[in-house]
């Protein structure tokens, strides 16, 4: 009872930050219990940097064997997840870096986003990398016990499917023997593509404004499919155009249907609105990963 009330003062003074992780006076025990608590949610130790008040659990991927350009890699070189914890109001916040092997990415940014997280960038940091290893911002705010547990959840998979059992989509598929029926596709995502040299495109545009110049479709602002394969067996690729406020919908609604993040980055500096794109890939029919696709779209404002 007492472990309890506790831990129930230490979240009730989590607007203190230098309360909240100090532990140095009187009022240490009830800041200690949350460290801890933090601790044990994300199954990674701590530490506090007390200037900032922010306390900060790594996770070194010390499983991993990278060499980039004949360099053998270790986790100072860069290979060391990481969640900060701040304190914001009554509540806190968290701002992540999840290092992932390719395999490792979609499992990892589901339970990410099933579990109340934000996913805010997806990229790589090296050149001639062998394993691939991608990166993965993440970021919250929310009740204490619930960010840590949910930061602790991608944690558990990173380990989960660490040493290949991730998931890595395959599909022996050729351009040049394309035989999908465009028509399936046109009417899920309501517009009219071109069929050539054996791909299936539809482009759906954006518009921003930079340097006082609208800018739009033919510029490099859309979304775009393309398709490759049968309407029984196909793939797709692309990338989806959106508003910062978008990308948390989009992002789940397209792993929802089973298809691939590969990166999320910026296209543009400058432009007003923010426009934040998204490659995705996926396999299937042609009807699934059109379905999935204006999933994806309906969740945009246009």
């Amino acid at each position: 009872m007492r472990a309890l009330l506790t831990l129930v003062i230490g979240l009730l003074i989590v607007s203190q930050p230098s309360v909240v992780f100090a532990g140095e006076t009187s009022n240490a025990t009830p800041a200690l219990a949350l460290h801890e608590r933090i601790e044990v949610l994300t199954g990674m130790k701590g530490k506090l940097n007390e200037k900032e008040g922010v306390f900060k659990v790594s996770f070194p991927r010390t499983d991993l064997h990278v060499k980039v350009a004949g360099v053998t890699m270790t986790p100072p070189m860069g290979l060391t997840a990481w969640a900060a914890f701040k304190a914001m109001g009554d509540h806190l916040m968290v701002m992540g870096d999840m290092v992932l092997l390719e395999d490792q990415v979609n499992p990892v940014m589901s339970v990410a986003l099933d579990n109340g997280l934000e996913v805010a960038a997806l990229h790589n940091h090296f050149f001639w990398d062998s394993p691939k290893v991608m990166f993965m911002h993440i970021g919250g705010s929310g009740d204490p016990e619930q960010l840590a547990a949910a930061v602790g959840k991608v944690f558990a998979m990173i380990k989960a499917t660490s040493g290949g059992k991730g998931q890595k989509p395959f599909a022996k598929l050729d351009p040049a023997r394309t035989k999908l029926d465009p028509k399936t596709i046109d009417a899920i995502l309501g517009v009219t593509g071109e069929l050539k040299d054996g791909v299936y495109k539809a482009t759906m545009g954006r518009s921003t404004t930079m340097d006082g110049q609208e800018i739009g479709n033919a510029m490099g602002v859309n979304t775009w499919a393309a398709f490759v394969g049968s309407d029984e067996r196909a793939v797709v690729d692309g990338d989806f155009a959106m508003l910062e406020s978008e990308l948390q919908s989009v992002l789940k609604a397209l792993r929802h249907a089973g298809i691939n993040i590969v990166a999320i980055h910026n296209h543009m500096t400058g432009e007003s609105p923010r426009i934040v794109f998204l490659h995705y890939w996926g396999i299937g029919s042609t009807e699934q990963l059109a379905k999935g696709l204006r999933a994806a779209l309906d969740t945009q404002k246009r």
